[in-house]
């Protein structure tokens, strides 16, 4: 047992442990959303991840994205790896540097038992959604992450048993919006938590 999961001890039985720990989740971008929930999810004891992206850091993606400085113009599915192994080395982490597509969707994200979607583009979320919706999978994905105020405009959507949508549903990233990092946490942290309780049958 590593020295973070026996400090989640005290916060979590061994049963919950455990099933955490068996619990595979598909990350669809690791960009603002993604990247944070995937930490998030670390520190809640999920132990296997899948992270699928096929864009490197750029400078503007460190006022919301976990990068740093010296992580730029590297692919974003590497240095996400690199970065939650730092909370946890026993972390099983496959991450695949591809673009997401109609003749991949399925080899790159099948194995997993959750997908949270956290891409930026709706012809990326569509196909998502489409694949695994009726998959069985608990998907959750986001609409509505950029600029800031109204905290209070983040809502979730229960759509199907195992399909949730998180945002605004209103706010598009562009000019007279764009994302900074309380906005996005807060849609990444409630996509998070959605899946910690669904995993631990508290939904």
């Amino acid at each position: 047992m590593s020295l973070f999961e026996n400090g989640l001890r005290r916060y979590l039985s061994q049963y919950e442990l455990e099933t955490l720990g068996k619990v595979r989740v598909g990350i669809a971008g690791a960009g603002g959303l993604g990247s944070n929930c995937a930490h998030f999810l670390a520190r809640c004891g999920f132990r296997n991840f899948i992270l699928v992206d096929d864009d490197r850091v750029d400078a503007s993606n460190l006022n919301r994205q976990l990068y740093y400085r010296d992580q730029v113009g590297y692919p974003k599915v590497d240095m996400l790896r690199q970065n939650l192994l730092l909370i946890d080395p026993g972390l099983d982490i496959r991450s695949c540097f591809e673009r997401v597509n109609r003749d991949n969707v399925l080899s790159l994200l099948n194995a997993a038992d959750v997908i949270v979607e956290a891409f930026d583009s709706v012809q990326s979320k569509t196909l998502l959604v489409e694949t695994f919706m009726n998959s069985g999978k608990l998907l959750v994905t986001a609409s509505g992450i950029a600029g800031w105020g109204h905290p209070d405009s983040i809502c979730v959507r229960q759509v199907k048993e195992n399909f949730f949508m998180v945002g605004d549903f209103m706010t598009e990233a562009g000019k007279e919006s764009p994302p900074f990092a309380p906005k996005v946490n807060l849609v990444a942290a409630k996509q998070a938590d959605i899946v910690f309780q669904v995993v631990l049958g508290r939904w």
